[in-house]
């Protein structure tokens, strides 16, 4: 797979682009949420500078249960409405955190993650669960790293095959 290439679609050194056509990439290869999730995590961790945990929170009942990520260990379960992740499937919207410290609520998984960006995934019509990723240092992500994964995102889950239930 194509590393990154230098173009004007590229955005705060990350080519948001070309990661979302290597998605879909490897979902021609397979679908099924496990392997593909696993991943779309390892290519992010690879791709996006400055980052200590990228993974998947999915909802099961009234919390998000720990999905494929990379990274250091990470919290088992984040109910909906706290912390960033479960504050953005309660507001529907993606979060940019420039400082966790100053987010009221934040659940901090690992003492060293000082910025994050969460992006619902939608499927159906509805949330499934959220991508997270966590950064050392405070305002790593701009907006446009948020348009970035919400496009990444938004293919992700085109591609995906997800159970209804599960």
């Amino acid at each position: 797979m194509e590393k990154r290439i230098n173009n004007t679609e590229e955005m705060n050194g990350v080519n948001y682009d070309l990661l979302t056509r290597q998605i879909e990439e490897l979902a021609e290869i397979e679908s099924h949420y496990i392997p593909l999730f696993s991943n779309a995590s390892a290519l992010l961790w690879e791709f996006i500078p400055n980052i200590n945990w990228a993974g998947f929170y999915l909802i099961e009942g009234e919390s998000l249960m720990l999905g494929p990520f990379q990274g250091k260990l990470a919290c088992f379960r984040i109910k909906i409405g706290k912390g960033v992740c479960g504050t953005a499937v309660a507001e529907k919207k993606s979060l940019v955190v420039e400082d966790v410290h100053q987010f009221a609520g934040h659940i901090a998984c690992d003492s060293n993650s000082n910025s994050e960006v969460v992006v619902p995934l939608w499927k159906n019509g509805k949330i499934i669960g959220v991508l997270d990723i966590d950064s050392p240092k405070l305002s790593r992500f701009t907006s446009k790293d948020k348009e970035g994964l919400e496009k990444f995102c938004q293919k992700l889950m085109e591609v995906v095959k997800y159970p209804e239930k599960i």
